[in-house]
């Protein structure tokens, strides 16, 4: 798996974070909102993510990127972001490109993962592959902390549909 963002040092150990989500929406209307609908977050998610733009390419395609505007930890960032979609697996991946996370790590690559259960709803696995510019840098807590919330709150928007 290619990691991309910061330089292209391969001489820096890469790291792992995870989370796992329940939701208690519609899985595959949740996968489709991380896969091609990324323009309904700020609506769903207005207190982490306050803009999103298509940088070059389209909102559904694979290899397009955007722009985001976003708080996390009371900070207002940005993150050019480069979209992967596996429409077999339901993951779609976003590699950093350009940002706030590229000042702490010199690749970071954020994984969703959607995972429908028999009965309705389903499980988001969100995982952070990292590589630190310095060893004293901490792990990516606050950015798993943000997907985890915005997670939740795409779940919530999404139940009221």
């Amino acid at each position: 798996m290619a990691l991309s963002g910061g330089g292209n040092n391969n001489s820096y150990k890469l790291e792992t974070v995870e989370a796992e989500v329940e939701i208690k929406s519609n899985a595959d209307k949740l996968y489709k909102v991380f896969s091609n609908q990324h323009h309904a977050f700020p609506k769903a998610s207005s207190d982490h993510v306050h803009d999103v733009v298509v940088h070059e390419g389209d909102w559904e395609t694979s290899g397009s990127i955007k722009l985001w505007t976003y708080t996390a930890d009371g900070n207002v960032e940005i993150f050019k972001e480069k979209v992967e979609i596996d429409e077999a697996n339901k993951w779609v991946s976003f590699t950093a490109l350009e940002g706030h996370v590229l000042e702490q790590y010199r690749s970071y690559k954020i994984i969703f993962q959607v995972t429908p259960k028999s009965g309705g709803g389903g499980l988001v696995k969100i995982t952070i592959h990292y590589g630190k510019l310095n060893d004293n840098d901490p792990p990516p807590h606050k950015y798993l902390r943000f997907a985890i919330n915005v997670v939740h709150d795409m779940d919530a928007h999404l139940l009221k549909e």
